[in-house]
């Protein structure tokens, strides 16, 4: 008797494809599963009748299907601690009022310094120069069209004497030279979507992006943030709760953009794969050497923008909250708030004991380990180390140097996002298990 399978409904109808791009664009794999995948009914019995959320239950369920797309936003704000599972329905109603208008007064410093924040309309030419002098480009002319026989000023705003003014404050300065840039990624990014068509949401992202890169001045704006940031608008309808969502992602993942002399972040990251992949497979270690790959740096868009260009939307998505949902810290949202106030974010330190029932399975490797610093890693590194062993054997047999290094990676056929947890998890055991006997 032959047993019935549920293959599962495909997600892809909640993130519509262009026409034209349909034939281009990476097929998923993702399935909304029946009795796996986190439902919305599954969710709203997790809460309590007062609000607060069983978030072992919740974990446990998206590590075996992922989330129905129709409530990714609101789980997602969960898993990036921006809301403590033990909260209640009035008092995140209350944090939430709290955050947007915070996100409201930060929108308004910006616009005051650049009247295009929340008109629209964006920029993707240079305003200003790095002494701080205005740019008078055809292009941002155009852009701010503030009307016709009005001066306009680089700044955007309408000057009615024509004069304009150099800027002297070192931060608006590195704030305003990066508006362009911002502007540039934001017409690069998901362009496949349709949702991307529409210049609301295209402005949209301009306007998060410019607040963060002012509102985080010591890291600013970097490449790869449009990635990260544009999931969080299209799952999450308030503008300010996308804003903080991505926020809280950045916290994870700041410390890659942070640039120091020749030196970028994640190059730390890149030494730790080295490190991993030489415990777990020295044989493809050495050959990448032998290649001149020993710096990993063909893995640095893995990790800068977590796998956005390997998988499709749909299947990064999954993976994400995949990653989220095995190295979650039930002390997340603590640490978080503790650092609110703080120049100094707060970039992954481990707090006080906790229940390891609340903890994501990765999360309790640590905790089992002593938290040390190696096991302290994200699973973002170990998820790379397990895509380097499923393709071990291509690249030891088949690559000649770093160029096919490069292409057998960028072939995600057969890449599967449950497939590269579970295979992250296994490589993390074993180096903590390697780790710790030395």
């Amino acid at each position: 008797m032959m047993m019935w399978r549920d293959h599962g409904q495909p997600a892809d109808s909640y993130y519509q494809i262009r026409p034209e791009c349909v034939d281009d664009a990476p097929k998923s794999k993702f399935r909304i599963k029946a009795g796996k995948t986190l439902s919305v009914r599954k969710w709203h019995a997790a809460f309590s009748q007062d609000g607060q959320l069983d978030i072992g239950k919740t974990l446990s369920r998206i590590q075996r299907g992922g989330i129905h797309p129709s409530i990714r936003g609101e789980v997602w704000e969960f898993l990036l601690g921006c809301y403590d599972p033990k909260s209640t329905f009035e008092e995140r109603e209350q944090l939430r009022e709290k955050r947007r208008l915070r996100y409201a007064q930060l929108k308004e410093e910006c616009r005051e310094m650049f009247s295009l924040i929340g008109s629209g309309k964006f920029v993707t030419a240079p305003i200003i120069t790095e002494d701080g002098e205005p740019i008078q480009d055809p292009l941002v002319l155009l852009q701010t069209n503030m009307g016709a026989g009005e001066p306009v000023n680089s700044t955007g705003a309408v000057n009615m004497n024509g004069s304009l003014q150099r800027i002297t404050n070192k931060k608006e300065i590195q704030w305003k030279l990066t508006l362009h840039q911002i502007g540039l990624d934001v017409v690069r990014t998901d362009r496949t979507l349709v949702f991307y068509e529409k210049q609301e949401n295209l402005s949209k992202l301009w306007d998060i992006l410019a607040v963060y890169a002012w509102f985080d001045g010591d890291v600013g704006y970097g490449q790869g943030m449009s990635d990260l940031c544009s999931p969080m608008i299209i799952l999450l309808d308030n503008e300010a709760d996308s804003f903080w969502c991505f926020e809280r992602l950045m916290r994870r993942l700041r410390g890659n953009f942070r640039c120091s002399g020749s030196t970028v972040g994640v190059e730390l990251q890149l030494t730790n794969l080295a490190a991993i992949t030489q415990v777990t497979d020295p044989k493809l270690h050495q050959r990448l050497e032998e290649l001149g790959g020993g710096d990993y740096l063909f893995a640095f868009r893995m990790l800068m923008v977590l796998f956005r260009r390997e998988f499709s939307f749909c299947d990064s998505l999954y993976l994400w909250e995949m990653m989220w949902s095995l190295e979650y810290d039930p002390d997340l949202f603590a640490m978080y708030e503790e650092t609110e106030a703080s120049s100094d974010k707060a970039e992954g330190s481990r707090g006080k004991p906790k229940s390891r029932r609340q903890c994501g399975k990765y999360e309790r490797e640590n905790m089992k380990s002593g938290g040390n610093q190696e096991g302290s890693l994200p699973i973002s590194v170990f998820l790379v180390a397990s895509v380097l062993k499923d393709k071990s054997s291509k690249l030891l047999t088949e690559a000649r140097g770093l160029d096919d290094v490069v292409k057998i990676l960028n072939d995600t056929n057969g890449m599967d996002a449950k497939r590269a947890c579970t295979g992250a998890l296994k490589l993390h055991k074993k180096y903590l298990k390697v780790i710790s006997s030395d």
